[in-house]
């Protein structure tokens, strides 16, 4: 088996484009990456030959690609027109994701206004179930992320950001080619708890865990020992369940994330050995 810090890798984002991205994991011998082709319309609009040249450079050098759609994009979307533009945009990350060879797509449960919230679920999870299926068809792999909890006079919030909401996504949703996207930082955020997490969701559906510290009073995406977090009891907790899959960082620059890997598999190692 890998060792742990060959199992986490770095959350690029927006912070490089799809080709300096993939030279950049190259060059440090990075994994994992996560991207979001936002910043590239072309890569999501229309078929280019970048992403064939991309995925063999990845394939090349061994690096595994996921994608991160925005959760600003509303997958609760429920007006006219929008509904339509929501979908598509699912439906163009699938297709970039098939062309590239990326192992995971990182999606969002959308978000409400308070009064709605029912209503803009229940959108999220027919959108979602619709996208799965169509994931099945083009053998590509989504994974439903556990977001932030917002203060509670807050105009909108986030959904899936506790459990309770988790689990009202998950019990309708079992396409095998729906997974889980642990953020443990989310769920460090109080009320919620990593251990409430871990227990009340089926780590049997986990692709990919993400990390950053963070206080538990707000969203935040700090270096490791920057927050609250006890990372050596949660990689114990973690590996003890059997998961075996990568892990994702998601915090500072970039050279932050690439110290943080020995940093965390450090913490990791103590943790499980304890």
């Amino acid at each position: 088996m890998p060792k742990l810090f060959d199992r986490i890798g770095v959350d690029i984002n927006q912070k490089l484009a799809l080709e300096p991205a993939v030279d950049w994991a190259v060059k440090h011998k990075v994994p994992f990456i996560d991207l979001c082709l936002d910043q590239t319309p072309e890569l999501l609009e229309r078929s280019s030959p970048r992403l064939a040249k991309a995925r063999k450079q990845l394939e090349k050098n061994g690096v595994k690609l996921g994608l991160h759609t925005l959760s600003a994009v509303n997958i609760a979307e429920t007006s006219p027109f929008v509904t339509n533009a929501a979908d598509a945009y699912l439906a163009a990350y699938m297709d970039a994701a098939k062309k590239l060879g990326a192992g995971w797509i990182v999606v969002h449960g959308g978000y409400h206004f308070g009064s709605d919230q029912r209503v803009r679920m229940d959108a999220a999870v027919a959108r979602i179930a619709r996208a799965a299926k169509a994931a099945e068809k083009k053998k590509v792999k989504l994974l439903l992320e556990n977001l932030n909890p917002e203060p509670e006079q807050a105009e909108v919030h986030y959904l899936a950001n506790d459990l309770e909401e988790c689990r009202y996504y998950f019990e309708r949703l079992d396409s095998p080619a729906l997974g889980w996207s642990f953020t443990v930082n989310h769920a460090h955020i109080r009320p919620n708890r990593i251990d409430a997490f871990m227990a009340g969701l089926d780590l049997r559906r986990c692709g990919e865990v993400r990390l950053a510290d963070c206080r538990g009073t707000h969203e935040e995406h700090l270096r490791p020992g920057e927050g609250t977090i006890d990372f050596g009891a949660m990689f114990a907790a973690i590996e003890a369940s059997g998961y075996r899959g990568h892990y994702m960082q998601a915090f500072g620059s970039l050279d932050d994330m690439l110290t943080g890997r020995a940093t965390l598999a450090a913490l990791g190692e103590k943790g499980v050995r304890q």
